[in-house]
């Protein structure tokens, strides 16, 4: 079974720690940078997870989550949204949009791991 994440993160040091994390996991991991065309790379990538950093250029990740929502094969797909600001209204906005796990910077590997592996297996079971 392909296990293939795409992390939308703009902060070069954090992509670097997450792909070599996951990579070292098994995980084929995509990077992309850019919140704008976001929606289509993941249409496109078909990953069977997505971490999505709140601030990105060209679109936040919660329109980004928004937009990819409204598509129905999109719907189940996890997405972890990683941001630096913790509040509880950035954590419900996230919720409403239909975030699957949110995630405050700075976080620890093992947090990122285990965030991941908790996401894939709830999604292999549905």
């Amino acid at each position: 079974m392909s296990r293939k994440v795409l992390l939308i993160e703009d902060e070069p040091n954090i992509t670097e720690a997450i792909r070599f994390l996951l990579t070292r996991e098994g995980w084929q991991v995509e990077t992309h940078a850019e919140g704008t065309d976001a929606v289509q790379i993941i249409l496109s990538a078909q990953p069977d997870l997505v971490i999505l950093d709140v601030m990105l250029p060209g679109k936040s990740g919660m329109d980004v989550l928004r937009d990819l929502r409204e598509y129905e094969e999109m719907k189940a797909l996890p997405v972890l949204m990683l941001t630096a600001r913790g509040q509880s209204r950035d954590r419900e906005m996230a919720e409403q949009a239909g975030v699957s796990r949110f995630m405050t910077k700075p976080f620890s590997n093992a947090e990122v791991l285990t965030a991941v592996r908790d996401l894939h297996a709830q999604a292999s079971q549905s």
